[in-house]
């Protein structure tokens, strides 16, 4: 069984602070070094304002229609984020249902940013959460 789903007929769900760690993004004593992708499913303009480095975008409107990962990340277990946590669950449900191996994360990048977990803008800078 994944350490990362709860349940076999649905995603699991982490707090910020277990979806840094699985991700990369806590600090060394913390990180679990699983190599999860952090996938942000916000709309660009929200990903373009701020969201966590190294995230991959991929909105949850393009995954409802039949968007895929790239290939390097198809095979490794994902974290799945949005603003608040709502659209992220809906997407997490959409790839556990296709095989994935996703969670949700509570919260979303309002609770990311609130923990001080880092959140850049396109161009690098500080970014904000749309």
């Amino acid at each position: 069984m994944s350490i990362f789903r709860r349940d076999l007929g649905a995603p699991g769900r982490v707090t910020v602070q277990e979806a840094a760690a699985r991700t990369g993004h806590g600090n060394a004593a913390d990180s679990r070094g699983d190599d999860a992708v952090l996938l942000d499913v916000r709309e660009p303009a929200e990903w373009e304002a701020g969201h966590a480095p190294g995230a991959l975008l991929l909105p949850l409107s393009a995954l409802s229609a039949g968007a895929g990962l790239p290939a390097p990340e198809q095979a490794r277990p994902l974290v799945v984020i949005c603003r608040s946590g709502n659209r992220s669950r809906q997407a997490a449900e959409l790839l556990v249902a296709q095989g994935a191996d996703a969670v949700d994360v509570i919260g979303g990048m309002r609770d990311w940013a609130g923990a001080g977990l880092p959140v850049v803008d396109a161009q690098g800078g500080n970014g904000t959460v749309a």
